[in-house]
């Protein structure tokens, strides 16, 4: 008998990882309900492409049925990574491996979530539901939306994300600011809004390095561009003049204050992009570790939240999935499950949160152009971290 066996299953969002758990469960009849913040599965435009890994991301799939789909939904164009300098003048193409072994195709984060909504059973996703508060009752976990909605669970799993609220059920350690934040802004008919770095990306994703400071670009199939610009910063000032900049020009200033030394062949993007959001970037220790919970654990960012500079981010949390199905179906108790997932877990990502830590001080080191290009020639033809925009 299966740990789930006659047991409800609660998991709390419904990014890749929590709704690849819910497919590779229900696939084994198990009684799976996701709670999910966002109002319906088209209220968020989703965010950069993703390429899935091998021996995680696409692991996860093959084992959920979804390959299939997968490949009728992947972006067979997104075949190369352009690096240049904070004047956009190219150092780098790097090509991506798309097929064959070690292969890390493209997918959109949109089309891949759709995938997966789709394979799950009428009803599956209950939309509007962010969770509030949550209470470990004996054998029982209580969740409360802050819609008034409540649920019980025989087994509750955390999928939401950096600021996970079933976190504090599983433990005090609480991810921290890695001294680096992102602008995510969005560029529409970008081939038209701005022509000139239209050229410089063609097409596919770019990034460029200089003074600290990092912007990514990825295209979208709309014809749109996603931008990443990262800075170095512990100033709350910064934020809050980006926040309060009114329009364009002012987006165009905050720019020209906070990246001196960088061409103006970048402003387009601060001034044509239709909205701006500020993401600060957490870490969770490397070393850290919990006494298992018998019905309460954790998946992707919810126990791990890392930056992107190891390109990894949604393969772990689909992989996490991967392993905690199996092990949730395999042992005689939820709580033996959780146990051997969180050992798994643990060992694998305390050195990928290392490696990802060395990579975010290399991409905001003064010397980021000429070490990054140096470790992307060292992987010859063969794939390496992809940080935004072009992040897994």
């Amino acid at each position: 008998m299966s740990a789930i066996n006659g047991k409800k299953i609660a998991i709390v969002g419904a990014g890749p990882g929590g709704l690849t758990l819910a497919r590779l469960l229900q696939q084994s009849g198990a009684q799976a309900s996701v709670y999910e913040r966002d109002q319906s599965r088209s209220a968020r435009v989703q965010g950069s492409a993703l390429d899935l890994h091998e021996h995680s991301g696409l692991a996860a799939l093959e084992a959920a049925g979804l390959m299939e789909a997968f490949w009728a939904n992947h972006r067979p164009d997104l075949d190369n990574l352009r690096l240049t300098d904070a004047n956009g003048t190219v150092l780098h193409d790097h090509p991506r491996r798309v097929s064959g072994p070690g292969q890390r195709p493209e997918i959109e984060r949109g089309p891949l979530r759709d995938l997966l909504l789709d394979s799950l059973q009428p009803g599956t996703v209950h939309w509007d539901c962010k969770l509030e508060s949550s209470e470990v009752h004996g054998e029982q976990v209580s969740l409360r939306f802050a819609n008034g909605q409540t649920s019980v669970a025989d087994i509750a799993i955390g999928s939401d994300g950096a600021n996970s609220r079933l976190r504090e059920l599983v433990t005090p350690i609480r991810p921290q600011y890695v001294g680096v934040s992102l602008v995510e802004g969005l560029v529409p008919a970008a081939k038209h809004a701005i022509p000139e770095l239209w050229d410089l990306l063609q097409g596919s994703a770019l990034i460029a390095l200089g003074g600290e400071r990092t912007i990514g670009m990825g295209t979208k199939p709309d014809g749109s561009v996603l931008l990443y610009a990262g800075l170095k910063t512990d100033d709350p000032a910064v934020r809050q003049s980006l926040e309060e900049a009114s329009g364009s020009d002012e987006r165009v200033r905050w720019f020209q204050a906070n990246f001196k030394g960088w061409s103006g062949l970048w402003e387009p993007l601060f001034r044509e992009a239709v909205s701006m959001i500020w993401r600060p970037l957490f870490v969770c220790p490397a070393d850290q570790h919990w006494a298992p919970k018998p019905n309460v654990t954790l998946i992707g960012d919810a126990a791990h939240v890392m930056p992107p500079y190891a390109g990894e981010g949604v393969n772990m949390a689909m992989l996490d999935a991967l392993v905690l199905s199996k092990f949730l179906l395999s042992q005689d108790t939820p709580g033996h499950a959780i146990a051997a997932y969180e050992t798994e877990m643990f060992s694998r990502m305390r050195s990928m949160t290392e490696d990802t830590m060395v990579n975010t001080e290399m991409f905001y080191a003064p010397d980021a152009c000429e070490r990054v290009v140096a470790l992307f020639r060292s992987f010859g033809g063969e794939e390496a971290a992809v940080p935004p925009a072009g992040e897994a």
